[in-house]
């Protein structure tokens, strides 16, 4: 059998009522063949969507028993290429049409000697009479039996005037179910013995079941669900997002009910002929929330008005209709989430399982979160049976489908046979299984899933759950219930659920729980609003924002919002505050291992417990690019053959043990996990005869905020100053837009014309937003109609606000920055205000948040953009002004580092106290000279371009604001200052570079980055030639540019390039080959399409970063034509070349720049005196 590949639009149904509408509208057809073409174009339609392909093929000869309307063939039932007739002789695979005229009812249709007839002959015919469609099977004995119907229309009459004379109306209603069904009837007679084919038809009709939902989702009855639910989970489906949440999930629980069912009715083996029923399946007696729903479903009064039960018989009839030999041959019962549930899934709401994010945890990491648990309860708790010992109480708070839980169970049975195993073993399993072996979850559907998945075990173990007895997982939120309440315990509306309820909240306050291990979701979920977790994660947040001076960390900005955070307090807590001892098992996010926000919550974990085992699984796409160190695919570990895509965020598994007796001090160990391979690796390491010689012993301190990485810093670099030790006030944050790019463009005039029509009170909102859309966007700080109406009252458009912007490093723009809110989101005013002739900005960051990340440092005569860096642009003026233009903080903050108060509008440098009683130590006067102000700020650049700083520092630099080692004298210094003003100038490139970019350049850079015609010849600068096509980037979600691969060929230098590189290298006093070696050992000629090229970009030039971007790529994303409009202009086209030839030349005095920090450094000036 084959899958639709995807959900069928309503424009099949459209198109069917047009064709017949106009059939009928013609007055020239018959009632009967004259619609055959607007049915033959109906099924082909929808079989075109399936593998193989079916089509219609109407008139068809006598094969027996008569001549059918039509029928439905397979692609392979037809001469190749061939759209005619189908080979000889053939049945069609899929069935027989009968068509009528819309008088006649399609049941009598369907009673009709000549359908009885011709299904003797084809065993599936499909009744139509237009306006209904019926799909009718051969029965054990001979006689019709009705399968699946859809209905147009009540009758001829309502077809006719209501429904096929509004096609597109009707179709807005009816289009996808109707879509749906074709596409079902095109299959009926399809093998089926898959579980994703299973799957796919089990999800067509829960899409159908949950448009009967949405269109009664008023229903009283469905409301007390919701409630009861509500309540008993403690949350609320807060808008129209999670009341669809909530009737999505409903739905998708009552299918997969009927499929655990189906699947624990046949391992009861009913026998080959036996049909399966979902209403008298005792599966459900084990899970009372499921036997609720089913009663609710089947009760007239209550949900039984919803239409359910029929769209649940034709699954439990498409269930009946499988080969379950074949089927069961090819489904595991361990890994139905993997076989079943997650193309389920897929099939049934894309969107839903997106947000769920992914429900399979692979099974390697599984195994192996449980072999590690099993040895620290063996090795560090003195329990040598491990999980197997009949006092160890597991819970999986966020337990899923119950894949830990059957991997829990799989290793005490392990440990029950090789301890000699008897015949009591199945029963200690099902014991531990009710009693000690429990799992939480609030998601319905999984939940579910996880009942069946743990039956089959005991099942295959021989221990099946009597009628009275049910496994320990519960339909319950993990984060809340685990005091009693304070008030009278609140009753529900069912009593299956409460008795849910309580018999969690037993498990909460009363086992001592001893593991507790999963892989907690790391999103809460949309539209659901849980109301008791809010004060779980306080404690991380204890001392955050306190100043460090005060004992606090000094982080402003951080985000614990994470739901994954939330289950890691609650194991904390259960594991040290409740049991005093245990283990702590979680695969997650990695953010805590190192990021500053999770500082607090690092520093407990440190506290309650002794040892602690952390395997970092990278596979990060925004720190490190799924790269590995390598340049190699280092892929999500949830990255499987049935989500290839995995998650975006890197992971992490920890093992953290709390002893009886504690450590003086708690032990960390980490170690790295990259590549393809890395989850058998990971799986395969717990057989090492010595785990521990493979982690690093990392050294968490405050210096460092407690990092649990282990550090690649130089030994005296917690002694140097950070770069916000060295201003007298507080880095400025870059313009922050968020507004589609309706206020920056790479064109100055565009710009301009949208600006100025926004300005002018005579231009209509709707022409405002047809010059660019985002001018007129609602949302974050409103920039809509009423707004610009505020707006327009005061402020006019001024040209002088039309200024240069660098949107990323060496990227500048156009932007219209004025201290307008709400039309920047954020203008940063205070940072506006430090424009004035003669100043510049040293950029910098707080934390890395990319890697590779190149030097952290720019610098930049103009305002840049807030993401013009990796993590966001700092801004150090070099000067500043005082009066209106600071905050009363700020001023104060400057007037304590002047000692006196400074001159209304004097620029004076933007040195801290400890930096000025620095330079003074060094004899240098006159520090509010716009010179001498740029001393320790050009000295920094030099610092933090030299690749031996960035090296020798690395785990420093990223987790913080960079420290810098101070020259210890005035000539150092001014040396050291004098590299950084170069690199200053290498970075501006609104300024010439006499040698580089401008006058005589050297040989080597004549040579860099030459625009080239590919074959030879003249670029046709008028055409497209200039067209950057290459795909170096494409729009991506919410428009946001997205790189692409582009094209590059790399290759050997050319005769004439190495001649200018050994030139170059004399010239420099360095031999060719250390030359080489900088600029790299190849080149690249980098394509903007077919037809031009970039020659001869060295490979260490075109792979610079700086401040967490590629510096050309980047530029050239932005640049495709799809996105900018039009092709390069000369100038731009040259600006590339120029940036290379920057960039080349930055790397060139790498040398200097090394030689530079390691002198300073060997001597650097004692600022931990300061």
């Amino acid at each position: 059998m084959a899958v639709s590949e995807g959900r069928e639009e309503s424009g099949i149904l459209e198109k069917y009522l047009t064709d017949v509408k106009a059939i009928r509208d013609s007055g020239g057809g018959v009632k009967e063949t004259s619609y055959y073409p607007a049915l033959s174009n109906l099924f082909n339609a929808a079989g075109n969507a399936l593998k193989p392909k079916v089509r219609c093929v109407m008139n068809l000869r006598n094969l027996g028993d008569g001549m059918p309307d039509g029928g439905l063939f397979t692609a392979d039932q037809f001469q190749r290429q061939s759209e005619g007739a189908p080979k000889a002789g053939q049945l069609p695979a899929r069935g027989a049409i009968e068509a009528k005229g819309t008088k006649p009812n399609v049941k009598v249709i369907a009673a009709s000697q000549q359908v009885k007839d011709y299904l003797n002959t084809y065993g599936i015919v499909i009744v139509s009479n237009l306006r209904e469609f019926l799909i009718v099977e051969r029965g054990a004995n001979g006689q019709p039996v009705e399968r699946e119907a859809f209905a147009l229309a009540d009758d001829e009459t309502d077809f006719w005037q209501r429904k096929a004379a509004h096609p597109h109306g009707t179709a807005v209603l009816k289009g996808g179910p109707f879509a749906e069904f074709i596409k079902r009837a095109c299959l009926h007679a399809a093998p089926l013995n898959s579980p994703k084919d299973a799957a796919w038809f089990l999800a067509s009709y829960a899409r159908d079941a949950l448009a009967r939902v949405e269109r009664r989702k008023e229903l009283p009855a469905l409301q007390n669900v919701r409630s009861a639910l509500e309540e008993a989970l403690g949350m609320k489906f807060t808008d129209e997002k999670g009341e669809h949440f909530f009737r999505s999930t409903l739905v998708q629980t009552l299918f997969y009910g009927v499929f655990s069912a189906w699947v624990r009715w046949h391992k009861d083996s009913p026998g080959s002929t036996a049909k399966f029923d979902w209403r008298t399946a005792e599966w459900s007696l084990h899970v009372p929330f499921i036997r609720t729903l089913y009663r609710q479903v089947a009760d007239p009064d209550q949900l039984g008005r919803l239409g359910l039960v029929e769209t649940l018989d034709w699954a439990a009839g498409v269930l009946n209709r499988v080969n379950r030999a074949e089927f069961f041959d090819r489904f595991e019962d361990e890994y139905a989430v993997q076989y079943f549930y997650e193309p389920f899934l897929e099939a049934y709401d894309p969107e839903l399982r997106k947000a769920l994010g992914v429900w399979y945890t692979p099974r390697e990491i599984v195994k192996y979160q449980v072999a590690r648990v099993d040895t620290v309860l063996r090795e560090e708790l003195g329990l040598p049976d491990g999980l197997a010992d009949p006092n160890v109480i597991v819970l999986d708070p966020c337990c899923g489908t119950a894949t830990y839980l059957v991997e829990v169970l799989h290793k005490i049975a392990e440990t029950l046979r090789e301890k000699g195993g008897d015949a009591l073993v199945a029963a200690d399993l099902k014991k531990a299984a009710i009693e000690r072996v429990f799992g939480f979850e609030i998601m319905p559907a999984p939940f579910v899933v996880s009942h069946l998945q743990l039956g089959l075990l005991l099942q295959s173990q021989g221990a099946p759950l009597s009628t009275d007895e049910r496994v320990g997982v519960y339909l319950t939120n993990a984060l809340t219930g685990w005091q009693p309440p304070k008030g009278p315990k609140q009753r529900l509306l069912f009593p299956e659920m409460e008795e849910e309820r309580d018999a969690a909240e037993q498990v909460k306050r009363d086992k001592k729980i001893l593991v507790v291990l999963g892989n907690p979701p790391y999103n809460a979920f949309a539209g659901v609003s849980p109301e008791e977790e809010q004060g779980l994660v306080d404690p991380y947040k204890a001392g955050l924002n306190k100043p460090a001076a005060s004992g606090g960390w000094g982080i402003k900005k951080f985000n614990l919002d994470d739901l994954y955070v939330r289950f890691f307090r609650l194991a904390e807590r259960r594991i040290a505050e409740m049991s005093g001892k245990g283990v702590v098992s979680f695969i997650s996010n990695f953010s805590y291992l190192g990021d500053p926000s999770f500082v607090v919550m690092r520093q407990r974990f440190l506290a309650e417990f002794d040892k602690l085992w952390l395997d970092c699984m990278n596979g990060d796409s925004r720190e490190t690019g799924k790269l590995t160190p390598e340049g190699k695919p280092d892929p999500s570990v949830f990255s499987t053959d049935y989500n290839r895509e995995g998650i975006r965020v890197g992971t992490a598994v920890c093992v953290m043990v709390r002893k009886p007796v504690r450590q003086k001090k708690p032990t960390v160990r980490f170690r790295h996990f990259w590549g393809a391979n890395k989850r058998v690796e990971l799986l395969d390491s717990v057989n090492a005869k010595n785990v521990d010689r493979a982690y690093t012993v990392a050294d968490p301190r405050s210096e460092n905020r407690l990092t649990f990485r282990p550090e690649d810093v130089a030994a005296h670099y917690a002694a140097w100053p950070k770069m916000v030790d060295l201003c007298a006030i507080a880095p400025f944050n870059g313009p922050v837009e968020r507004r589609g790019g309706s206020l920056i463009s790479i064109d100055r005039a565009p710009l301009e014309v949208r600006i100025r029509a926004y300005f002018d009170s005579a231009v209509p909102d709707s022409e405002v937003a047809v010059l660019h859309p985002s001018l007129m966007m609602t949302g974050n700080r409103i920039v809509g109609p009423d707004a610009r109406r505020k707006l327009l009252k005061e402020h006019d458009f001024s040209r002088e606000a039309v200024v240069r912007y660098p949107f990323k490093v060496m990227d500048l723009r156009w932007a219209y920055l004025a201290n307008i809110r709400p039309l920047f989101s954020e203008p940063s005013p205070h940072l506006l205000n430090q424009r004035f002739e003669g100043n510049a900005f040293f950029i910098s960051r707080d934390t890395a948040d990319k890697t590779p990340e190149g030097s952290p440092f720019y610098f930049s005569r103009s305002i840049c953009d807030y993401d013009s860096i990796s993590g966001h642009a700092r801004h150090f003026p070099i000067r500043v002004k005082n009066g209106d233009r600071l905050e009363k903080q700020a001023e104060a903050t400057l007037f304590a580092a002047l000692g006196e108060e400074p001159e209304v509008d004097k620029p004076v440098a933007n040195l801290s106290s400890a930096a000025r009683d620095y330079l003074a130590r060094l004899k240098i006067r006159s520090l509010d000279d716009g010179k001498t102000a740029k001393l320790i700020w050009m000295h920094a650049l030099a610092i933090g371009y030299s690749p031996a700083y960035l090296t020798e520092n690395a785990d420093g630099v990223r987790r913080d604001w960079p420290r810098i080692p101070l020259p210890g004298d005035r000539k150092a210094l001014e040396a050291s200052a004098a590299l950084g003003e170069q690199i200053a100038a290498l970075l501006d490139t609104e300024a010439d570079v006499p040698g580089v970019t401008s006058g005589k350049i050297a040989s080597v850079f004549k040579t860099i980055g030459l625009i080239t015609k590919a074959g030879g010849g003249q670029i046709d600068a008028a055409g497209s030639d200039l067209e950057v096509t290459a795909g170096w980037g494409h729009k991506g979600k919410e428009g946001v540019t997205m790189p692409g691969k582009g094209r590059t060929q790399e290759r050997a230098y050319g005769e004439d390039e190495a001649k200018a590189i050994d030139a170059e290298a004399a010239a420099r006093g360095m031999s060719a080959e250390d030359a080489r070696l900088l600029l790299g050992e190849t080149t690249c000629d980098v394509y903007l399409n077919g037809a031009a090229y970039w020659r001869n970009i060295p490979l260490n030039v075109w792979e610079y970063y700086i401040g967490g971007y590629q510096v050309i790529k980047k530029w050239l994303s932005y640049r495709e034509e799809g996105g900018l409009g039009r092709a390069l202009k000369p100038e731009e086209a040259r600006e590339v070349m120029n940036m290379a030839r920057r960039i080349a030349a930055i790397i060139l005095l790498q040398p200097k720049l090394d030689e530079n920090y390691r002198a300073v450094a060997a001597a650097a000036f004692a600022w931990s005196s300061q």
